[in-house]
């Protein structure tokens, strides 16, 4: 797998929220999936643009794979 792994999740008020394991303080926020997702498209290139303009390193992506695994 290659790129950065994004975790979305669902607010208590119906809205959502994105973060990625890799980019600690790469985040996004919004009333519907589709443009957190969207956000987050954009929030992360701008991450890493911002890192490498204040000499930050860059990470590589770590993640291997993403399971959804239903609770019995």
């Amino acid at each position: 797998m290659t790129g950065f792994a994004v975790i979305v999740e669902r607010g208590s008020d119906g809205g959502y929220g994105a973060w990625s394991p890799d980019l600690p303080g790469c985040v996004a926020a919004a009333d519907s999936y589709d443009e957190c997702v969207a956000l987050m498209r954009e929030a992360i290139p701008l991450h890493l643009e911002s890192l490498r303009r204040h000499g930050d390193p860059v990470p590589e992506p770590s993640t291997v794979g993403v399971l959804t695994i239903d609770a019995a």
